[in-house]
């Protein structure tokens, strides 16, 4: 079967939480670290660490950090409070955060869901085209997972 790769980016359908077990992972949240409804609510299950992610202060555009199980869970910081939604702009910082500290900390690869297009309501063919972009001039793979 040949790889499903689309402009960088790897699609596959299934469970982004049984991506491999190197792979780092990445979802956006609210500064305020609630975590409260969607997938975050799975990353705050499964990671914990709510306290930790506060106490390293990220504002929006910058990209808290979990180290886990020998990955690195990455929090892009998008937006204010979890009633808001994020600009794309936001988001693209939050991307551009979190590639300075892949590059730091030799990340290769990456898993996500289709961030920022669930509850924050962006589009995923603006957000995909963003990502792109932000991941043009690095070798670090982007996986996208979706149900």
């Amino acid at each position: 079967m040949r790889d499903p790769w689309v402009r960088g980016l790897r699609y596959l359908k299934g469970n982004l939480f049984s991506c491999p077990p190197q792979e780092a992972l990445a979802h956006c949240i609210s500064e305020d670290c609630r975590m409260g409804a969607g997938i975050a609510v799975l990353f705050k299950k499964q990671f914990g660490g709510v306290s930790d992610l506060k106490a390293q202060n990220k504002k929006t555009g910058d990209c808290a950090v979990l180290r886990r199980h020998n990955r690195f869970v990455y929090y892009l910081i998008t937006k204010k409070k979890a009633s808001q939604k994020p600009t794309y702009e936001s988001l693209k910082q939050s991307l551009v955060a979190m590639k300075t500290h892949c590059w730091e900390n030799s990340v290769a690869s990456i898993s996500i869901p289709r961030i920022g297009c669930g509850l924050d309501r962006l589009s995923w063919e603006k957000v995909s085209v963003i990502i792109e972009e932000v991941f043009r001039d690095s070798n670090i793979r982007i996986t996208v997972y979706s149900l």
